[in-house]
């Protein structure tokens, strides 16, 4: 008779305990520093955002929050660690659309995204730019496509990996424009971007951010954009939307997931705190600057995000047949 009064007590004690643990968590971390795997290469725009991010999130939450460069296999080898690290909210992924493509890009990866991750928030989004050598003979996309179609296979240009958001805006543009272009993947994209300054390669989709004060400084010209409307930072520059391939569009975005089983009290917590950060009136402006715009949602949102621009892509490399070479 005591048993079937006292063992009830106990669950709902047992309960109550659980449920007040979650939100007492949140508010005590992070009590250690937080690593942040950023799977690409020291110097681009994933790299530089994650540290920005990691800095205001010190401030914040008064915990060091370090970034560890994790670069090759198109993101694989750094996430792969992330993704096998414990799930108790001190190893965070940075990660950006390069994810969402290798999803159906390169299908036999030793994690899934959405099976093994969770969405924390996101960061931001820019434009592309495709730049050149200045020495290339096109200055714009009808020039460009026009010297693609007279020398198939003669033209290259560099990405930062398979499955990078500068690769896909390469295979889009192949595929968009009817020319065939030879792919150069680096294991970085500072790599890419200086054999594209030096003259080692002919052209290169990179971020607006990382890119345009090298057009600025003329060493290398701008082709077009990639958004659907010009780039506030470039605005002399045409898209390729309007300058012959209608309805081109290829941008990058970040964020950040943890391992699958993080406590839903931590998530909750980075996310308010990344949130406030991109509110901040003084980091859109400097952001805009860079051609940059902050993005923020719940992690439920961000999550379907994610699943929706796995979608996305998995119809565009489908249908392109795009393969990792």
């Amino acid at each position: 008779m005591h048993l079937k009064i006292v063992r009830p007590v106990f669950f709902a004690l047992g309960l109550a305990c659980s449920l007040l643990a979650g939100p007492a968590l949140g508010q005590t971390y992070p009590s250690r520093p937080v690593k942040i795997i950023v799977p690409f290469a020291t110097g681009g725009p994933a790299d530089n955002y994650a540290r920005y991010i990691a800095q205001r999130l010190q401030e914040m939450l008064g915990q060091s929050f370090v970034v560890e460069n994790r670069p090759g296999a198109g993101s694989v080898i750094g996430t792969d660690m992330a993704a096998k690290s414990p799930p108790d909210g001190y190893t965070l992924l940075l990660m950006s659309n390069a994810h969402t493509v290798n999803e159906t890009l390169i299908p036999n990866k030793p994690f899934a995204l959405t099976r093994d991750f969770v969405g924390v928030a996101p960061i931001n989004y820019s434009d592309l730019v495709l730049v050149a050598y200045p020495s290339l003979k096109a200055s714009n996309i009808r020039e460009l496509l026009q010297l693609a179609k007279a020398q198939p296979g003669k033209l290259n240009y560099a990405s930062s990996g398979p499955g990078t958001p500068y690769h896909m805006a390469g295979e889009l543009f192949k595929s968009m424009g009817d020319v065939y272009l030879v792919h150069i993947p680096y294991k970085g994209s500072s790599g890419a971007r200086t054999d594209v300054i030096g003259g080692q390669v002919d052209m290169m989709f990179d971020a607006v951010t990382t890119m345009s004060e090298q057009v600025k400084a003329g060493k290398v010209k701008a082709i077009a954009t990639t958004g659907r409307q010009r780039s506030s930072v470039l605005p002399d520059v045409p898209t390729v939307h309007e300058s012959g391939i209608p309805n081109y569009e290829a941008t990058i975005w970040l964020g950040l997931m943890a391992p699958k089983g993080t406590p839903r009290a931590i998530v909750d917590r980075l996310n308010e705190a990344i949130s406030k950060i991109a509110a901040q009136p003084d980091v859109r402006l400097q952001w805009g600057k860079q051609g940059a715009t902050p993005m923020v949602m719940s992690p439920a949102v961000f999550d379907k995000y994610i699943r929706d621009d796995i979608a996305k892509w998995a119809k565009v490399i489908t249908a392109a047949h795009i393969k990792v070479e």
